[in-house]
């Protein structure tokens, strides 16, 4: 097994790694407009299952 020494080395970046925050994107949506569209989707397929079922 390893003897500790008394010293640690830095594991990786050790925290230096910046991601960008804001990512610029031509489709701003917010989740509202996600969960909104999600249920639009599903009530089209019940829809279509129901007419065409």
């Amino acid at each position: 097994m390893a003897e500790n020494t008394g010293f640690s080395l830095p594991s990786g970046f050790g925290g230096l790694v910046n991601y960008k925050e804001e990512y610029a994107s031509k489709f701003m949506l917010k989740p509202t407009h996600v969960i909104a569209f999600i249920i639009l989707i599903v009530v089209f397929r019940v829809g279509l299952g129901f007419f065409l079922g």
